[in-house]
């Protein structure tokens, strides 16, 4: 097995796509950054409609997002490559316009933009991916995915500071902010695009294969949507549990997501290239356990004296991230590895479909297990976590992994044309 020792920054930055791309990737995080933590304010705030409203608007707008991954699957497989991903940026941007042109009270209007920025969302990292995976291979490739979460990570927090600093200003700044999202989402599509890259597909015997990476990745995807709620913990489940249950300071939360920022942005490569001399199956079973691990941590921790629970709160979240951080760059590698290239944009839609109702369905979950006290919520995440920890690890692969070396382009293959 390849694995890799140092990553140069020059042949990460060639290996996730080039600079263009690269570039491409941050001002689309940092137009993320700028709105979609406070996409609910602007309901309520500018649009004048009530909280729940919103909140359906935008739920809905998410789940009907999901609905278009099979349609980008398909679309990737045909070769498109940053089409796919220039396309993903554009849509949002018509999502930021149908904001801006909402009246107020107009829920019909911020519905139609809650449903494009979901479509815009969920179809990017099955795009971002299937780009990656064009222009490199084996444990390289494993590496620039991770570059490519860590960029977004960072533009994505540096976004989100941003308009916080903006709020001040009320509904005029967060039209500006909006506007200034959508702008971002543009120049972001254009230098995507214009990195000009395609896959020729496999024509032949090799197109009768559409579903062969399904069984392959059955349990994959399957423990994958319990795995993708860590990446809702930092977000739901603490802070309900600090301010609600623990009565901390909402600063505890801050504190919590802005060490989960720097964490993942320092780490996600590092991490990933340290545990390249593993399996990508294995370091997924890892992943869970650290995760699990977390979990019953924060039940300790819930359990302190106040004046204690915070503190250990807050500390044990950097163990989840870590759990995080493992998971984010091996579940991603492991379906490139696993995927036969006709059928990688199918199986990264799959993929992101069970990412995308993990992430759906997790504050409805936590919410509801919190109310029913700590023990529950954080004994039954940790007891689904391990679950899939170990269906994962014992899941045997029905053909070797391609992805530790080089895929030598042949005639009719992936091979990109020009990058």
């Amino acid at each position: 097995m390849t694995t890799i020792t140092k990553v140069r920054p020059r042949a990460l930055v060639r290996a996730s796509g080039g600079p263009r791309y690269a570039v491409a990737l941050a001002v689309d995080a940092l137009g993320t950054g700028l709105l979609r933590p406070f996409l609910l304010l602007f309901g309520v705030t500018v649009l004048r409609l009530s909280a729940s409203a919103t909140g359906i608007a935008m739920t809905v707008g998410v789940v009907m997002g999901l609905t278009c991954m099979p349609a980008v699957g398909r679309w990737l497989d045909r070769g498109a490559r940053s089409t796919v991903v220039a396309a993903s940026m554009l849509v949002r941007v018509a999502g930021v316009a149908l904001l801006l042109a909402a009246p107020a009270g107009h829920v019909g209007l911020f519905a139609a933009a809650a449903l494009f920025l979901g479509i815009g969302n969920q179809a990017w990292p099955a795009a971002h991916a299937a780009l990656v995976a064009t222009v490199a291979h084996g444990r390289e490739r494993d590496a620039a995915l991770a570059g490519g979460r860590a960029l977004r990570n960072a533009g994505l927090g540096a976004g989100a500071l941003l308009a916080t600093a903006c709020l001040a200003g009320g509904t005029t700044a967060l039209r500006a902010l909006a506007a200034g999202t959508g702008l971002a989402y543009l120049a972001a599509a254009a230098l995507a695009w214009s990195v000009h890259l395609h896959a020729r597909p496999v024509a032949g015997p090799a197109e009768d294969r559409t579903d062969a990476a399904a069984p392959r990745m059955g349990v994959l995807l399957a423990a994958n949507v319990v795995f993708a709620f860590c990446l809702n913990v930092t977000e739901v489940a603490l802070p309900l549990v600090l301010v609600t249950q623990l009565h901390a300071s909402p600063m505890w939360s801050a504190a919590v997501f802005v060490t989960n920022t720097v964490l993942v942005v320092t780490l996600q490569v590092p991490v990933t290239v340290l545990l390249s001399r593993f399996s990508r199956r294995t370091v997924l079973a890892l992943a869970g356990l650290v995760v699990a691990a977390s979990y019953l941590g924060f039940l300790a921790a819930t359990s302190l004296r106040p004046g204690w629970s915070a503190p250990a709160v807050a500390a044990v979240s950097v163990v989840c991230t870590l759990g995080e951080i493992i998971y984010a760059g091996s579940a991603t590698a492991l379906v490139t590895a696993l995927a036969p290239a006709p059928v990688l944009g199918r199986a990264l839609a799959r993929f992101q479909l069970s990412t995308g109702v993990g992430l759906a369905v997790s504050p409805a979950v936590i919410t509801t297990l919190a109310a029913r006290g700590p023990a529950v919520l954080w004994g039954t995440l940790t007891a689904a976590t391990l679950l899939s920890a170990t269906a994962v690890a014992t899941e045997q692969d029905d053909t070797t992994q391609p992805g530790d070396r080089p895929r030598r382009a042949r005639a009719g293959s992936s091979a990109p044309r020009s990058c």
